[in-house]
């Protein structure tokens, strides 16, 4: 009894005399890992130009077309320009805005604070007293609320994914809301800093869910001025917009009017830009930046070619296997076919040998697992699932194939061959049978032909191995409604990444996406594994614990064999006329357009 009453004293002893458990404090930004690289008083991004002069017009191309202008939604293909990823102007502003020198960082904009504790159980965003919708309206704690339960109940499953991890949402005091989560989350701050907000006075939820053509009230720096469907989208610069002036948007937004111009076919587009029509264009054709670019504007220096370099990831860009239909459920027929693609044929007598062969999720970064043996900590996060990585792969030691870029490399050809007849294939009559005595065969999607010359040449390749590849070209209409009911075999896609891959990962490979209409988990993908190197990332408080996890994520899905990995570059290509400029500043992420200008006449 004695060394009871001995042992609780000195347990009421410790408590007393600990010092109390820091609180959570009001932040001018938040990052994912470490803190954030800029001070409360930073002046602006340091790869902006806050003397940049204002005004003119900007026109910009995208090939395809649309069907409406609300991008929160399944429903239709969604304009661009409205919150836009491509060029960077937005109708709608967010509660924070991403430095794109930093891997994760967010900053003020409609929050002018952000508050979180360690375990990053709650974010509380306290309001900019002087946000304004472009009516003229303040933006509120209300039009917050309302904006995550609308766009978690009507919007795309994306933001229901993320509001849905919110247990709690309320008001607090008169500028500012407070969401707890159901759970610890350490990314779930940063999402939804990045959350758009809708004006509660101005949105018809009733039908939220539904195309539309009517311009929509936002709090950005632009307002929709003219809608053409499938033409052009025309963007206003907001004279009285409330954020010209703080810290995160000096030297942004600097066009009156920016003008996004609708092509369906690639060729026409660049006719576009070499007439003056289009002010810029991000190239992404190799053959046509290697030989194309002599005609005489360019000749005379009115047009500029450019590279930029960027500390991104690859990502990655490939044939995606829909493990849906029975034909790639066999995990060692994808890996067969991912052994197949001739890389040196294609590079050098497609894409004049500038592109460099991906060999990881995250090639060209510290994030990719290629040519780096497990950790200790990866070894540990995948010991319950044992068949889950390769063992090269796991060792470091996995290598695509080489060909000697001929196109008729019979050792090539035979290693696929071989990963065929392991998957259960055998050759009768010129075609590859498997056991039920079917020929391996599948359709490959394609959108408005993009990619057909690769798709081609991949196959010829498979078929002398007497696999039976049809290509469909669909239009941009058609190929949205499939990949949203994962209605196709395979198709030629990008997955993009970034320095901090994050909560994302769930929709593009988690088992929870896998029949959810509309994420971008085209290969189908429900694996154990890869579920808990995802759960491992996103928790992940230490960058060296984040790095392990990532690695880990990435060999199980190379291990997996969803994707034939493409290739990639590591630079950015892009054209102007030279009356746009920009600053000398690159940040980390490569150029941004939203803060290019005009030059004075």
């Amino acid at each position: 009894m004695k060394k009871l009453l001995f042992a609780l004293q000195v347990a009421l002893a410790a408590i007393i005399l600990s010092p109390p458990a820091a609180e959570a404090e009001p932040q001018h930004a938040i990052a994912m890992h470490g803190e954030p690289a800029l001070p409360a008083d930073f002046e602006h991004f340091t790869y902006a130009d806050p003397e940049a002069p204002k005004g003119g017009t900007i026109d910009y191309a995208v090939q395809g077309t649309f069907d409406s202008i609300n991008p929160f939604i399944i429903q239709g293909s969604a304009a661009q320009g409205i919150l836009d990823l491509r060029f960077g102007y937005n109708v709608f502003d967010s509660l924070m805005l991403r430095s794109y020198d930093e891997p994760f960082t967010m900053y003020p904009l409609l929050a002018k604070s952000v508050e979180t504790d360690d375990e990053r159980t709650f974010v509380e965003f306290t309001l900019d007293e002087r946000a304004r919708f472009s009516d003229g309206e303040p933006v509120t704690p209300e039009d917050v609320l309302f904006t995550l339960e609308l766009l978690r109940d009507k919007g795309h499953v994306r933001y229901g994914t993320t509001v849905k991890k919110i247990a709690k949402m309320e008001k607090v005091g008169s500028h500012g809301v407070r969401l707890t989560f159901a759970q610890g989350d350490r990314e779930l701050p940063l999402i939804l800093a990045l959350m758009p907000i809708l004006p509660k006075h101005a949105t018809d939820a009733e039908n939220f869910d539904k195309s539309t053509l009517s311009p929509m009230i936002g709090s950005g720096p632009y307002t929709i001025s003219d809608v053409r469907p499938g033409e052009r989208v025309v963007l206003k610069r907001n004279p009285d917009y409330w954020a010209k002036d703080i810290p995160s948007k000096r030297g942004f937004d600097n066009y009156d009017e920016v003008r996004i111009n609708y092509f369906r076919d690639e060729n026409a587009l660049f006719e576009a830009f070499k007439k003056g029509l289009i002010d810029v264009h991000i190239e992404n054709n190799s053959g046509r930046w290697a030989s194309e670019y002599d005609f005489p504007a360019v000749t005379s220096g009115d047009v500029v070619k450019e590279t930029f370099d960027s500390g991104l990831p690859s990502g990655m860009y490939g044939f995606v296997m829909n493990t849906r239909r029975p034909v790639f459920q066999n995990k060692d027929t994808r890996k067969a076919l991912t052994q197949l693609f001739d890389f040196e044929w294609a590079n050098q007598n497609l894409f004049s040998g500038v592109y460099t062969r991906t060999k990881s999720y995250y090639d060209g970064s510290e994030l990719a697992s290629y040519g780096h043996p497990a950790s200790e900590a990866e070894n540990a996060l995948l010991a319950p699932f044992p068949d889950a990585v390769a063992p090269k792969i796991m060792a470091g030691e996995w290598k695509p194939p080489v060909s000697d870029g001929t196109g008729r490399d019979r050792s090539f050809l035979k290693q696929g061959f071989e990963a065929l007849k392991k998957a259960g294939y055998e050759m009768k009559d010129r075609r590859m049978i498997g056991p039920d005595g079917k020929q391996l065969a599948f359709e490959i999607m394609l959108k408005s032909r993009g990619g057909e010359e690769l798709a081609l040449a991949w196959q010829r390749t498979l078929a002398s191995l007497g696999v039976a590849v049809t290509l469909r070209s669909v239009d941009d209409a058609q190929y949205q409604q499939r990949l949203i009911t994962y209605d196709y075999d395979m198709i030629l896609t990008s997955y993009p990444s970034s320095l901090s891959p994050g909560v994302e990962q769930v929709g593009r490979w988690g088992s929870i996406a896998k029949d959810a209409p509309g994420t971008w988990n085209f290969a189908g993908v429900a694996d154990p594994a890869v579920d808990a190197t995802i759960d491992a990332m996103l928790n992940a408080r230490e960058r060296g614990d984040f790095i392990d996890a990532v690695r880990a994520l990435d060999r199980t899905l190379l291990s997996g064999a969803y994707v034939v990995p493409l290739y990639h570059r590591d630079e950015q290509w892009l054209a102007r006329w030279k009356g746009i400029a920009h600053p000398d500043k690159v940040p980390l992420y490569g150029y941004q357009l939203q803060t290019w200008w005009r030059q004075p006449d």
